[in-house]
């Protein structure tokens, strides 16, 4: 499991405290996970037990529970992305990065009320410049900002 009981000793730090992660980092780490489901059938606890297991690195419950609500809304959150995207484009279209990326985010204006939807869209955006291609960013920031007029309605 992924609490704090079963990863101490993993954890560098004598007097760690979960709560210390920034939610960027939080965030980092359910865009990490969320990418590894799409290549592997595991269970997103057991990707989570085996992230820390090789790292030094608590699993924030946050990006449990991001991997584990993208994957049970996969189908409203990839409805919004492909209704959201230029004509002519579909979901395969998109590098797995930035698909994974815009879910994230879109699970978290969905799902996570202290979340205001423009902070979603921009770590998700400063995600894609982390780990996608210089011009992934742009895209990402433009249908994530039609999904939010759309959920703004």
């Amino acid at each position: 499991m992924c609490d704090v009981e079963n990863v101490a000793e993993n954890v560098v730090e004598k007097d760690f405290n979960p709560n210390s992660i920034s939610r960027y980092k939080k965030r980092e780490q359910a865009f990490i996970l969320s990418f590894e489901t799409l290549f592997s059938d595991t269970d997103v606890e057991e990707l989570a037990d085996n992230a820390v297991d090789g790292s030094d690195e608590y699993m924030s419950d946050y990006a449990v529970f991001c991997a584990k609500g993208i994957i049970e809304h996969s189908d409203e959150i990839d409805r919004y992305i492909s209704d959201n995207l230029k004509k002519g484009w579909k979901i395969s279209r998109i590098s797995k990065v930035s698909y994974t990326v815009m879910r994230l985010a879109i699970f978290e204006m969905l799902y996570v009320e202290d979340v205001p939807l423009s902070v979603s869209i921009n770590e998700a955006v400063e995600l894609s410049k982390k780990y996608s291609l210089p011009d992934d960013s742009a895209f990402v920031n433009g249908v994530l900002g039609s999904v939010a007029k759309t959920i703004d309605e």
